[in-house]
């Protein structure tokens, strides 16, 4: 049996010697290798923090004391340590969360993994702890460097300094990257700090000679290190930072010292008022292909070979984001108008490959989506075509500024989403599955959902030519998969997928539900039902051709992989009403629930969006006249329609 394998809880830790506890260490990073190569994971951040993470559980007592990890990344370490060391179904259907799940455990705490809220969270624990007389209970808040550039960070710290009687610790994790290296002012700033010689000379080493004299000389380290301390902040004027937040400061520590880690721990938790902590850490640590990967040490992978951090994946079609990469480079080149923006996800989004080709037209502005969007907001004013690429569930973030600073502005700025829809793994707060509704609510926006690369690559030409209103690119997680060629395209764009001689039921696709839809269409064909099958390519406004399809069917059905509350089959039904068209409206998405882990297709059969559901439930309502407005078929119908499709493989 393994040390790692006799810790059932944090208490555990407790009796461990300072061997042991190195042991410990070493063997929590054998089993994350070991383990996330199989599933898929975050590997990089979750390294890094191994010792850092063992110091926090050894000085603090979860869950009486709140740990809160912000983004929740990182927390691989922090379920081991409380008791969940079965990863074989990691962010899998029924198997661990990659991030923190309070189902899962009383030591998880926050959920989002949305980075930079930390701190936020932290203030309002320690607020109500000091409110209902807990004051001996204390707020532990990690953070990493890169969510030092979100401004909800700093909003979070102002209020946190106006109080300073709470027993909060914020534990700043500073490996000088989020997904990237850490860019902007404070990354510069902190770079000084991990890279100055006086603080590696006089720090980092320090401790070894002081050891070399055993244990006469670690009890001298421990005297002389207030004094060295006090050395170190002259020397690397880290206290300036934060002497005006009026925030005790500890550091730098390096991260990876477990005996060091554990005394800044204890001092911060003994001080009784607002502490950090800065702690210096490599992402990777311990697994030399990780600490060797220049874009992101592995910040996200999928299945590798442990012994080389090689991919063991099949290769297969080309993903969204790849055809974006390429595309976006393609009419970059031709048009010297078109500036790219990202907030810190300059690789995961595909802006690498034109930030390469023209560093100086690219922003990476950290982890701050809506400086990003307002930004762009500017760049349009300026002459500029400004492309925005984020996570789909991190336009969530930047409302408001899409809202007031784009929109109300006139501004051309297309915004590309990607991992829109159902993304799988990463579970309920990276699903991208409310930028339809959210969005569509904004005056003179366009919303555009390519089916496959082809749609992408016309899409984002069509996009970037628009300089007065702002554009919306949203596609999903993974391949593009099969490409499906339109019988024919009407004036206005809409694609006619399919087409039959009995206009029983018109379905409507948005993006990748394509070819779903056009299954569904042949099991109704089965059963001597005719569907058409159109995909709008701009779903918002409503195309005036899909209202006019409408009117021509019995029975509209919408498809889409966003949330059915407020979705686009909602605005359909809206705009056929307007237009006095009373064809009977069934509006197919995901349910407003947050959606567990697991993947697309798992997901999107718990849901009920599968073409077997929809196809029975779509018979069961034409044949039993269970639809408003909807003539029953004419009985014995031997003609089932003539079908055209055409699919093509890329």
């Amino acid at each position: 049996m393994t040390l790692l394998e006799t810790i059932h809880g944090p208490r555990d830790l407790d009796g461990l010697t300072r061997a042991e506890l190195v042991q410990l260490a070493g063997e929590v990073r054998d089993f994350l290798v070991r383990e996330v190569s199989k599933t898929g994971g975050h590997l990089g951040p979750n390294l890094g923090v191994v010792e850092l993470t063992i110091a926090i559980h050894r000085v603090f007592d979860s869950p009486t004391d709140a740990i809160v990890f912000d983004t929740g990344h990182q927390t691989y370490v922090h379920k081991l340590l409380t008791g969940r060391q079965d990863f074989s179904k990691l962010r899998r259907l029924t198997g661990l969360a990659g991030y923190p799940q309070r189902r899962e455990s009383v030591h998880d705490i926050v959920e989002s993994s949305h980075a930079s809220s930390s701190l936020s969270w932290a203030d309002g624990i320690s607020r109500a702890f000091e409110m209902t007389g807990q004051r001996d209970r204390h707020v532990v808040a990690v953070v990493g460097d890169g969510s030092l550039t979100g401004g909800m960070t700093w909003e979070a710290l102002n209020n946190i300094s106006d109080d300073n009687t709470r027993r909060l610790i914020i534990v700043v994790n500073d490996n000088g990257r989020s997904y990237a290296p850490t860019i902007g002012g404070m990354a510069r700033f902190l770079n000084t700090v991990r890279t100055r010689r006086s603080y590696r000379t006089a720090y980092l080493h320090s401790r070894d000679v002081f050891d070399k004299l055993g244990a006469p000389g670690r009890a001298m380290y421990r005297g002389v290190r207030g004094g060295l301390h006090g050395f170190l902040s002259k020397v690397t004027n880290n206290e300036a930072l934060y002497s005006n937040l009026d925030i005790k400061y500890i550091g730098p520590i390096d991260g990876h010292d477990l005996e060091a880690m554990q005394e800044a721990l204890s001092q911060a938790k003994n001080y009784g008022a607002p502490v950090i902590v800065h702690a210096i850490t490599q992402k990777g640590k311990g697994y030399e292909p990780a600490v060797q990967d220049s874009a992101d040490q592995f910040h996200a992978v999928g299945q590798i070979d442990p012994e080389t951090g090689e991919s063991i994946e099949l290769p297969g079609k080309p993903s969204y984001t790849s055809v974006f990469a390429d595309e976006l480079l393609r009419l970059a080149t031709e048009n010297d108008r078109i500036v790219a923006i990202t907030a810190a996800m300059l690789r995961p989004t595909g802006l690498h490959k034109m930030a390469e080709r023209f560093p100086d037209r690219v922003h990476d502005v950290g982890i701050a989506e809506q400086h990003a969007v307002t930004s762009a907001a500017g760049l349009a004013f300026g002459g500029l075509h400004p492309v925005v690429a984020l996570y789909a569930t991190f336009i969530n973030r930047a409302f408001d500024q899409v809202l007031m600073d784009v929109a109300l502005h006139q501004a051309g700025v297309t915004f590309v989403l990607d991992r829109a829809g159902v993304t799988g793994p990463d579970g309920p707060s990276h699903h991208g599955m409310w930028d339809l509704a959210i969005l569509q609510v904004i005056p003179n926006i366009r919303l555009a959902a390519p089916r496959d690369s082809a749609r992408l690559r016309e899409e984002l030409a069509e996009a970037v030519l628009v300089d007065d209103a702002p554009t919306v690119l949203r596609f999903p997680k993974g391949s593009t998969g099969t490409e499906y060629d339109a019988v024919r395209r009407l004036p206005d764009g809409v694609d006619v997928l399919l087409e039959s001689s009995e206009q029983d039921v018109l379905i409507v696709t948005v993006g990748p539900m394509a070819g779903m839809g056009l299954e569904i269409a042949e099991r109704l064909a089965a059963q001597g039902i005719g569907a058409t099958v159109i995909d709008p390519r701009w779903v918002v406004p409503v195309p005036k051709s899909v209202i006019e399809l409408a009117a021509a069917h019995r029975i509209l059905v919408s498809l889409e992989d966003g949330i059915r509350v407020g979705g686009i089959g909602t605005r359909i039904r809206q705009d056929l009403r307007e237009a006095g068209v009373d064809t009977a409206v069934t509006e197919l998405g995901l349910p407003d629930q947050f959606l567990d882990h697991g993947t697309r297709a798992e997901i999107l059969e718990r849901v009920g969006l599968t073409p077997q559901r929809i196809a029975r439930d779509v018979v069961a309502m034409v044949l039993g006249s269970k639809i408003p407005h909807a003539k029953p078929l004419p009985p014995n119908r031997a003609d089932t329609g003539s079908i055209t499709v055409t699919r093509r493989d890329t």
